[in-house]
């Protein structure tokens, strides 16, 4: 599967993402676009991930940067759980656990094929201190071994102005259930 966008794809996935950074500003204070363009020059699978997060409602921004590694910190800023990563169980061992009514895919195998990670709980909670996400919608978490080895699987939200970690089964999925990710450019 080619990971590399053409060059009018790429153009017209920077001018999406300057507009949201510029918009979004709160987001990423002392972020120079300048410098995370350089950072996405040099990296065309890494676009290719940016665009794949796009592409399924994601609306990617810059929420970060890693002084030790040098690198941009992406997540997925959509007030609601990406659209087009809705209705998928936890991984791939619920998906095989589940005898009828399997959904399409898994949330893990789909952030993995879109070369991005899945947030922690840790991640999502700094995701809710830049606004209000997922008040009508809820995101599977990346879930601790232990949790998982049980069949259980962890997803958050935000109601009643609070941050909230649930449990699920890990093969159950839901039409408001998606998830987000996070992309290190």
């Amino acid at each position: 599967m080619k990971k590399k966008l053409s060059v009018k794809q790429t153009e017209a996935l920077f001018k999406v993402l300057k507009v949201r950074f510029e918009k979004n500003m709160s987001r990423h204070k002392g972020v120079d676009w300048d410098k995370v363009r350089a950072k996405l020059d040099a990296d065309a699978e890494k676009v290719w991930s940016l665009n794949e997060m796009e592409e399924t409602g994601g609306e990617p921004d810059v929420t970060g940067y890693d002084k030790k590694t040098g690198e941009y910190i992406f997540y997925d800023c959509s007030p609601e759980s990406p659209a087009g990563r809705r209705n998928f169980c936890y991984d791939g061992a619920a998906l095989e656990e589940r005898k009828e009514h399997k959904p399409a895919n898994s949330a893990i195998d789909v952030a993995a094929a879109m070369g991005i990670e899945m947030l922690t709980e840790e991640q999502y909670r700094l995701l809710q201190q830049l606004g209000n996400f997922d008040t009508k919608t809820s995101s599977w978490v990346k879930t601790p071994t232990d949790i998982r080895k049980l069949g259980g699987a962890l997803f958050c939200d935000r109601r009643y102005n609070a941050v909230f970690l649930y449990h699920n089964g890990a093969q159950s999925y839901y039409a408001a259930r998606g998830f987000r990710g996070a992309l290190r450019v």
